[in-house]
C-alpha cells in the first residue's frame, strides 16, 4: 500500500468533518502495540531540567500593543517638570518612528502612590495590583531591537525579531514535558476582540516539531475548538476512519522509522482524544466559589472577560499545564498613539483586578512560590506627545514585572532616564529576561538548544544574562 503523505491525511480527516473527539488513537494505537515502539518517543513525555528548578510553570500576562511605563510603574517627577518643553539637548538624539521626538514633553496625569512594607510606587491606574507589590519585582530598565509592533512582539516571544522561530512558550514544553498528559503543554487565550500584531507566529513551534506549539484557546463557546464529536459521524464511520489512519500510520513508520512528524501527529491525536474527556471539567468555572468569582472580577462587566482567562490560567497550572499565556487588549490593544489616558484607563480597568486576584488566589493555594507570572508587553511608550494626547512606541525604555517561581519580590530594579526615554540603570535586554524565565524552570539557557540546519540554536541566541538580583 502507498502510504499517505502527512498533509494528505489531514486533509483528509477535515474533510471527513471529524471532530478532534473523534480520534479515538489512544486505544487503537495502544491495541497494535505502536506507542510501545521505540520509534514514536514521546515528545511531551516529561523531563528533567539542568538543575532543581524554583519554578515549575509559567503564566504570561502579555499586554498587547505596548502599556506606557511612565503611566504605570515608572514615576518620572522630572518628566512633570519639564511639562511642555521639548526634550532637553543633554538628553542626547533620537529618533522616533513618527517623528515626535520633535515633540513636546508629555507629563504623566496619574497618581502615584506608595504600596506595601517596599514601598514601591504604582499608578492609580492599577490599585489592586499595589497591594500585591511586595510580591512583584518591578524590572525598569527593559529594552529591545525594535520600534515596530510585529518585530517587538516577535522579540518578546521568540528572542529574535525574525518571524519563524519557536516561541517562548514553545522552548518550555520542548525542554520540559507536560505534567499533565491529558491537556496541552503550552496554552495561548488571545483576547477576543482579535490577535496581537504579529499573529500565530507569537506562539509558534518555529523550527522545532509542531507538538510544541502554543494550543489557542478562545473566549467565548466552545473554548476549545473541535472537541466534541459531531453529530453527523456515527460509530460505525468512527471505527472506519480509526482503522483506516492506523493501517496507514503502520504503514507510513515502517518505509519511515524514527519519523518525527508523525510521532508529533500521534501524539497530537491521543491528545485531543484524552481532553475530550478532560478539557471540560478544566474550562468548567460552576464549581469555584463566589468568593474566587469576585475575586477575579466575574461579577462586573468591566473585568469579567479577562478575570474569567485569569481564573482559567489558575485552573490549568493547577492541572499541570506549564505554560499559559494571556492578551490583554486586541488587535491594537494598549496602543495609546491618542488619547493615551482613554485608552489605558479601559484596559487596566479590566486588568487590575483579575491580576491582583490571580497573584492572590496562586498565594493562598501554595500555587506562587513555583508559579512564575510575569506582565508586559512588547515595548512602551515615549516621554514626547504624539499628536496632544497620545504617546509612540518606545522600545529604548520600558517596565514589565515579575512575580512568584522563585522571585524576590517587594523591589524595583534598573531604571530609565528621568524621563523615561531610555533604560540607564540595570539595563535589561528581551534576552535578559528570558535566560531568567529558563533559569527559574531549571535550565542553563545556553545549553538548551536544538540543532537546525547545522548550528544549535537556542532561545536567547547569542546573548543574554541571568538576572541575578531578581531571584531569591
Amino acid at each position: 500500500m502507498t502510504p499517505f503523505m502527512l498533509p494528505d491525511r489531514r486533509n483528509f480527516l477535515r474533510n471527513a468533518g471529524c471532530g478532534f473527539g473523534a480520534i479515538a488513537l489512544a486505544a487503537m494505537l495502544g491495541e497494535e502495540g505502536l506507542l510501545a515502539d521505540e520509534k514514536l518517543v514521546d515528545p511531551l513525555a516529561p523531563k528533567k531540567p539542568h538543575f532543581e528548578p524554583k519554578a515549575k510553570r509559567v503564566i504570561f500576562l502579555f499586554m498587547s500593543g505596548g502599556p506606557s511605563h511612565v503611566d504605570t510603574f515608572d514615576p518620572k517627577p522630572e518628566l512633570t517638570k519639564l511639562h511642555g518643553q521639548k526634550l532637553p539637548a543633554s538628553f542626547g538624539p533620537v529618533k522616533t518612528r513618527r517623528g515626535v521626538d520633535k515633540n513636546k514633553l508629555l507629563a504623566s496625569k496619574r497618581t502615584f502612590k506608595k504600596y506595601g512594607k517596599s514601598g514601591i510606587e504604582v499608578s492609580d491606574w492599577f490599585p489592586h495590583i499595589g497591594e500585591c507589590i511586595d510580591d512583584i519585582c518591578v524590572l525598569r530598565g527593559c529594552y529591545g531591537d525594535s520600534v515596530t509592533h510585529p518585530e517587538s512582539v516577535y522579540l518578546m516571544n521568540t528572542g529574535s525579531i525574525l518571524m519563524g522561530r519557536p516561541s517562548l512558550g514553545a522552548w518550555v514544553s520542548y525542554g520540559l514535558g507536560t505534567e499533565n498528559r491529558n491537556m496541552p503543554a503550552f496554552v495561548v487565550m488571545p483576547d477576543p476582540g482579535g490577535w496581537p500584531k504579529g499573529g500565530a507566529p507569537a506562539w509558534g513551534n518555529g523550527y522545532l516539531p509542531a507538538t510544541y506549539q502554543g494550543t489557542v484557546v478562545r473566549g467565548g463557546k466552545p473554548p476549545i475548538a473541535h472537541l466534541a464529536t459531531p453529530a453527523s459521524v456515527s460509530e460505525e464511520q468512527q471505527r472506519r476512519t480509526l482503522d483506516f489512519i492506523g493501517e496507514s500510520n503502520r504503514d507510513y513508520i515502517a518505509d519511515r522509522p524514527g519519523d518525527s512528524e508523525l510521532a508529533a501527529r500521534i501524539s497530537a491525536y491521543e491528545l485531543a482524544f484524552r481532553m475530550q474527556a478532560h478539557a471540560p471539567e478544566v474550562i468548567d468555572l460552576a464549581k469555584e466559589t463566589d468568593e474566587t468569582k469576585q475575586l477575579y472580577g466575574l461579577d462586573r462587566k468591566e473585568t469579567a472577560d479577562f478575570g474569567t482567562r485569569c481564573l482559567l490560567a489558575r485552573r490549568m497550572v493547577e492541572r499541570g499545564v506549564r505554560f499559559v499565556q494571556l492578551y490583554s487588549g486586541d488587535t491594537n490593544g494598549w496602543d495609546g498613539h491618542s488619547d493615551l489616558e482613554g485608552n489605558h484607563s479601559k484596559l487596566s480597568l479590566a486588568s487590575d483586578k483579575p491580576i491582583a486576584g490571580l497573584l492572590t488566589d496562586l498565594k493562598r493555594r501554595g500555587l506562587l512560590k513555583d508559579t512564575l507570572v510575569i506582565w508586559g508587553g512588547e515595548f512602551g511608550r515615549t516621554p514626547m506627545s504624539e499628536g496632544t494626547n497620545g504617546r509612540d512606541h518606545n522600545p529604548h525604555g520600558f517596565s514589565m514585572w515579575f512575580s512568584g517561581g522563585g522571585i524576590r519580590g517587594g523591589q524595583a530594579l534598573g531604571a530609565t532616564d528621568p524621563v523615561g526615554l531610555r533604560a540607564a540603570e540595570g539595563k535589561t535586554h528581551v534576552n535578559d529576561i528570558h535566560a531568567t524565565i529558563l533559569h527559574l524552570l531549571g535550565f542553563n539557557h545556553r545549553r538548551l538548544t536544538f540543532r537546525h540546519n547545522g548550528r544549535n540554536e537556542r532561545l536567547t541566541d547569542n546573548g543574554g544574562e541571568v538576572i541575578d538580583a531578581a531571584l531569591i
